[in-house]
């Protein structure tokens, strides 16, 4: 354990309810089986996640979840000991759902898999590419699309109820390595590659390409949508954080402030936050409306100094997910350590063992969180429970619709005008 924990009295263990396990020959130690990506549907009825070899995973959350209470083929299992329940069906077998319930389905998609991302549609959006009035796909309310970025470039989009191919979207010229819908229902897609760009995509104009985002020197790792749709981020194999303007597709600021890679973004769910991981062994917390950091998250104690924060380190911060509740972040990073924070304190406020983590994201709900790792498998954790004060409620229903400029024009106490940029934090 880090050095720090000994000295901290209230760190807890974070509780694993399960694990979706690849069986793994003796021969197959090798490149291709690593879980890049787990993905939540925005609904809650799927979880999807890259288990290699070019093999994507689909199982509705709510047949898993119940997997996990019950145990392995249904049989009960003791409380006490959460950590062996398993939910391994890689075998091929389907159990043969009643009529209506949602189906598992096991995608081949011809490369191995970097990018996962669930999109659902909202038939008030409708496509940018006003000028043509037929399309070849009419996306209804129902429409659930998972999209899947491969080692060849290309982006396959996926009809998550059938396992069905509707797209195959064709302009990297390298790795897709991260892949983001807009929540607005939209149905655009951005596309990270290590082809150093970002490019746009509107699947209600049948998958045409809109914009390429530019800017990047070098590999772009990850991107995340803001909740309203309006500011894109952008990070990569660099110290510096893009923020871009979705509706001009242009670039709003560079944020600085990290010593090596970025390698993970994402925003909080009032749009008021936004978290950045890197290999400096820090995860940020910027008020991204006006470029300063509120927070920094330290994996390594002492710090180490931006000279030395460039090399490697077993602190490299891989993933990080913000929940739901907006008051908890989790991180991944190569010390084998799950951490679970709250954007109140400057210590975790829950770890779990886990080694060769690359990849996490929190369910729908908020109150599991799942992590892949570098043999496919996927772990799951419950989060820490706390209930959120009516006033934390109270901010984040403001800041969803006010940005900080907005917030510090209102005619307040400081103090509260404090709390509600998160300055306090």
């Amino acid at each position: 354990l880090p050095s720090y924990l000994p000295r901290l009295k209230s760190v807890d263990c974070a509780k694993c309810i399960g694990e979706l396990l690849v069986p793994v020959a003796p021969f197959d130690q090798k490149s291709g089986r690593e879980a890049w990506t787990v993905a939540f549907a925005p609904n809650g009825s799927y979880f999807a996640w890259s288990q290699g070899h070019r093999i994507v995973r689909l199982i509705p959350w709510t047949k898993c979840l119940k997997n996990f209470s019950t145990g392995h083929c249904g049989e009960a299992t003791n409380a006490s000991s959460p950590r062996h329940l398993s939910c391994q069906n890689s075998n091929g077998n389907h159990i043969i759902p009643v009529a209506g319930e949602p189906r598992e389905h096991t995608i081949d998609c011809g490369d191995i898999v970097w990018g996962l991302a669930f999109g659902s549609s909202v038939p008030e959006k409708q496509s940018r590419c006003v000028n043509i009035e037929w399309h070849r796909f009419r996306f209804g309310q129902d429409q659930l699309l998972l999209a899947t970025g491969l080692n060849n470039g290309r982006i396959k989009i996926w009809d998550v109820y059938t396992g069905k191919l509707l797209l195959n979207l064709m302009d990297h010229t390298d790795v897709v390595r991260d892949l983001t819908f807009a929540p607005d229902g939209s149905l655009m897609l951005v596309s990270a590659s290590r082809d150093k760009t970002l490019r746009v995509w509107d699947l209600k104009d049948d998958g045409n390409m809109v914009k390429v985002l530019r800017g990047h020197q070098n590999w772009v790792y990850c991107s995340a949508f803001s909740p309203d749709s309006s500011i894109l981020c952008s990070v990569g194999a660099g110290k510096a954080v893009f923020l871009w303007n979705m509706d001009k597709y242009t670039l709003i600021r560079k944020l600085e402030g990290h010593h090596h890679d970025v390698v993970s973004c994402e925003f909080s769910p009032d749009g008021a936050l936004l978290a950045t991981a890197s290999y400096d062994t820090r995860v940020i917390l910027w008020d991204h409306h006006k470029a300063t950091v509120l927070l920094e998250l330290g994996h390594l104690f002492p710090p180490p100094s931006p000279i030395f924060a460039g090399g490697a380190n077993d602190r490299w911060v891989r993933s990080v997910s913000f929940c739901p509740d907006g008051r908890h972040i989790a991180s991944i990073t190569d010390d084998r350590l799950i951490r679970f924070w709250s954007i109140e304190e400057k210590a975790p406020q829950a770890i779990a063992s886990l080694t060769n983590g690359l990849c996490c994201a929190f369910s729908a709900e908020g109150n599991v969180l799942a992590a892949g790792t570098r043999d496919g498998s996927v772990h799951f954790w419950e989060c820490p429970h706390s209930i959120a004060s009516l006033q934390h409620m109270c901010r984040m229903a403001l800041r969803r619709v006010m940005s900080t400029q907005q917030v510090e024009a209102l005619a307040i106490p400081t103090p509260l005008r404090d709390y509600l940029t998160y300055k306090v934090i």
